[in-house]
């Protein structure tokens, strides 16, 4: 078992240095796995964010949610282990392939209403998304060479949220004329199922990390396979790990509000069709907001410590407008006394608020998600120790998202739901800051879990690196 030989990374022998586009060039592969979460993740979050899973009643989308988040706890911190053991393919196709399963669960949903199967569903999923989201997590930060993280991570996410954006499409145009319907109709979900399916398929084109060369000619990862033993040992090593524990926080509140935001905001505002358009703005403000902090992040300072802070005073300033403005949103109504429902072409000004603070609650997730996993990728540089790491970081999300559908599902008030999540975020500040200061360093010898090639090599090591990439035997290894 490990990270197997490939027969497209000695397909085409062109230097590094002169295109971006090779097959096993960073920006290919990260470009891969940014699609392959537009088909499956990206329609799941266009799902989940009609609010309910699209059905009028929450209730079985919320429990489906809850199994998923729990087993997606546990998944996706042994996640890690499980892609540094079988490798990206194997990980990724067998993780897509659950999200077609939860999808189809809904579509039963509409005609039997019994909320067993969905639940069932969600945990399958959980098991598959902690798998897809550590292999994701381990070739977004590990792939891109150390100054070019935040591009990458801006990239990924830029692709992986225009599926949300598709997604939101679908619902809105397939229900465009049931301007009185709560729950949309089965073609909604089969479009959402075709969509998950080519991703499960797309997954099967990501190279191995050993097979992947940077723009500066070193490669990804030195180390060819992992053991069961050596991943559970590194695995049990992370609970002890300081810089994880700093990091606890922000893993807990990233998801913790998409539960409020999906069904108490956009499901309890707003009409069915305008969900769905609300939805494409939720996710298009996504594709802005990781740009504008990978850039930050990337190319505002000289030193990387001082664009890390820099960067998380933005987002703090940011968080606490926006949360502030949904504040003054929230006291307007409750679960005793809900909104009437909004539409975009009927409701005239009424709609224009709450419509920017849904769109500004997107544009503050990717912003708060790409920061933290900039901060990830500045602890390491092998896609062996980031595998763990994103592991960890989705684990610890997942067990808070768990949660926040409980805490919604018992009709907890909507206000202190408001409050529990922005003082989350609120509290992750400070945190990333002494992370920051205390493990981000602008040498980049000083950092843990550096490979042996990750200086800059000279012309001749590139050339052979090159040389080796493509021309040196596949060992096919079964997993």
């Amino acid at each position: 078992m490990g990270f197997e030989g490939d027969e497209e990374a000695a397909a085409i022998q062109i230097s590094p240095k002169y295109s971006l586009f090779r097959y096993n060039s960073p920006l290919v592969q990260v470009s891969l796995i940014g699609l392959v979460c537009f088909c499956c993740p990206g329609m799941f979050n266009a799902l989940s964010g009609m609010g309910g899973g699209g059905q009028l009643d929450p209730t079985a989308a919320n429990n489906a949610n809850t199994a998923l988040y729990t087993t997606f706890s546990v998944f996706g911190i042994l996640g890690g282990g499980v892609y540094n053991i079988f490798g990206p393919r194997v990980t990724l196709a067998a993780g897509c392939s659950t999200y077609v399963l939860y999808a189809g669960s809904f579509l039963c949903y509409n005609h039997h209403h019994d909320q067993t199967f969905s639940v069932v569903a969600g945990a399958v999923l959980g098991i598959g998304a902690g798998l897809l989201w550590a292999g994701q997590g381990a070739i977004m930060t590990s792939y891109p060479t150390a100054t070019r993280k935040g591009t990458y991570i801006s990239l990924f996410w830029s692709i992986f949220n225009m599926g949300g954006v598709v997604g939101g499409l679908i619902p809105f145009i397939m229900n465009y004329h049931r301007t009185e319907a709560e729950s949309v109709n089965d073609k909604t979900y089969i479009a959402f199922m075709c969509f998950m399916s080519a991703g499960a398929a797309l997954s099967l084109a990501i190279l191995p990390p050993s097979r992947v060369i940077r723009d500066d000619g070193t490669r990804c990862t030195n180390i060819k396979y992992s053991k069961v033993s050596t991943e559970a040992i590194e695995i049990l090593k992370l609970s002890r790990n300081w810089k994880m524990r700093l990091l606890f926080p922000a893993a807990w509140a990233s998801n913790f509000f998409y539960s409020y935001q999906f069904n108490n905001v956009n499901g309890l505002m707003f009409n069915l069709r305008t969900r769905g358009l609300n939805n494409v703005f939720y996710w298009g403000a996504q594709m802005l907001g990781s740009v504008g902090i990978g850039y930050v992040l990337d190319f505002s300072f000289q030193s990387r410590r001082t664009r890390g802070l820099v960067g998380i005073g933005i987002v703090a300033l940011f968080g606490t407008a926006i949360w502030g403005g949904g504040l003054a949103s929230q006291l307007n109504y409750s679960h005793d006394d809900p909104p009437k429902r909004l539409d975009f072409k009927t409701s005239g000004n009424d709609f224009a608020g709450p419509f920017v603070l849904y769109f500004s609650y997107g544009l503050l997730d990717a912003m708060f998600q790409s920061m933290v996993y900039w901060v990830i990728g500045t602890l390491a540089d092998d896609s062996e120790t980031l595998s763990r790491y994103t592991g960890f970081y989705k684990g610890v999300q997942s067990a808070g998202a768990a949660v926040a559908w409980q805490v919604d599902t018992h009709k907890v008030s909507l206000l202190s739901q408001l409050i529990i999540n922005w003082s989350l975020t609120t509290v992750s500040y400070p945190l990333l800051v002494v992370l920051v200061m205390l493990a981000v360093k602008d040498d980049d010898k000083s950092k843990e879990g550096t490979t042996n090639g990750s200086d800059l090599p000279s012309a001749p090591t590139i050339a052979g690196n090159i040389a080796k990439d493509y021309n040196e035997p596949v060992n096919s290894t079964s997993t």
